[in-house]
């Protein structure tokens, strides 16, 4: 799993202080932007995190670069919908040799790992020999109609991709670059940072966060799970009973011991 800040809103910080402060004064943009001192700004942006005033949070944007993940994780990812996103494609990509991901709960257990690396071995056996019989049906009937083999074979390929995929599983290797806001991001980290979460899309959620918390500190100073966001868990009999645990998780993250 390779999980990395690609670009964000420059002076992020800065602009949301910005904003809030326009909310509750008089003073022209630039006035207010001038007097933004940094220690204004930190203190201001602890203020307006601590009583979660979230909206001027949307005008700031953060873009990350997935890699390693399995189809599961971003169909998990893909769930949260104010935010964009590019995946690569199934259709326009061919998956032959397809990387996969293996669950840690398989990968240490010999039998299960070998059970597991044989059915990936006879789908990506299949997943090939689907769309080489396709793509030479393909081929024969666009030649037919008049096209030539280069142009007819390209375009045959991608036609057979696109109905081949359907054999591979979730467990298929994906990359995605993701752009949400900082209040989405928020929702995203109480969700998913959560220890109830899928194990992997918690991985990349709590890294996602580790990067976020480098480059703006006292925006996501509150931000992760909802036992540390919120202060409480709202699981009910279903919490993971371990919320001091998570909780010094997390404070550990924004000391940058971790």
């Amino acid at each position: 799993m390779n999980v990395k800040l690609l670009s964000h809103t420059p002076d992020a910080e800065k602009l949301i202080a910005t904003a809030a402060k326009l909310c509750y004064s008089s003073s022209d943009i630039e006035s207010l932007r001038d007097g933004l001192t940094e220690e204004k700004i930190e203190s201001f942006l602890d203020m307006l995190v601590s009583i979660g005033h979230e909206s001027v949070m949307e005008h700031v944007s953060f873009t990350f670069g997935v890699e390693g993940i399995s189809r599961a994780c971003s169909h998990q990812l893909v769930r949260h919908r104010i935010a964009s996103y590019s995946q690569k494609s199934q259709r326009y990509v061919n998956e032959n040799g397809f990387e996969f991901i293996t669950p840690p709960a398989i990968e240490e257990i010999p039998e299960a790992k070998a059970e597991y690396d044989r059915v990936i071995a006879e789908i990506t056996e299949s997943y090939e020999k689907l769309a080489n019989i396709l793509t030479e049906k393909h081929t024969a009937e666009f030649i037919a109609q008049g096209m030539d083999e280069k142009t007819a074979r390209s375009k045959a390929s991608k036609m057979a991709n696109e109905d081949a995929r359907f054999l591979l599983p979730n467990a298929c290797e994906t990359k995605i670059v993701v752009t949400m806001n900082v209040r989405s991001l928020f929702n995203f980290f109480r969700h998913r940072c959560c220890n109830r979460a899928q194990w992997e899309i918690r991985a990349v959620a709590n890294e996602m966060l580790r990067q976020c918390m480098e480059v703006a500190p006292h925006i996501f100073s509150h931000a992760g799970p909802s036992c540390v966001a919120e202060g409480k868990c709202p699981e009910g009999k279903m919490t993971c009973g371990k919320i001091n645990e998570v909780k010094e998780y997390f404070a550990a993250m924004k000391r940058n011991d971790k």
